[in-house]
């Protein structure tokens, strides 16, 4: 097992959670929901809201598919490392989806601690969260 995961295991901040299959469905509809809103915001070039819905619709994707393993997390960086152990080393998600899951965290604290952000991120982060939100619901339908 990944390392980094057992750490994250043995410090609770990733846990068993035995209703997450049952929420899954649930996590991808809130992803779809921020999804539409970070879509409205950038076409009214409210970018700096897109880039923070952006990042909210992956992490919620990203919650999904640990739901989806039966897992919940209490850190943001151990959904991170969750993802990579269950999807990635397994080759079922492409490390890139989970790079730009990354990349958006970025952009959502400069957005929303910073006060920094741009149109190009905020594009950035549209599409990412739109991909990622296709994939996640490709898995969670073949789990």
């Amino acid at each position: 097992m990944n390392p980094e995961f057992e750490e994250c295991l043995k410090k609770n901040k990733i846990r068993k959670f035995p209703r997450g299959k049952i929420l899954a469905s649930k996590d991808i509809k809130t992803a779809q929901e921020d999804l539409e809103t970070a879509e409205e915001s950038f076409n009214n070039k409210k970018y700096k809201w897109s880039t923070i819905q952006s990042y909210y619709s992956m992490f919620h994707s990203a919650r999904a598919l640990l739901y989806a393993k039966n897992y919940r997390e209490r850190s943001h960086y151990c959904l991170n490392v969750a993802l990579k152990a269950l999807y990635v080393e397994r080759r079922l998600l492409s490390v890139s989806v989970i790079e730009a899951l990354s990349k958006g965290k970025r952009l959502r604290e400069d957005a929303d601690y910073y006060d920094r952000w741009s149109e190009e991120g905020a594009e950035f982060a549209v599409k990412a969260a739109k991909n990622f939100i296709k994939q996640a619901q490709k898995l969670i339908k073949e789990a």
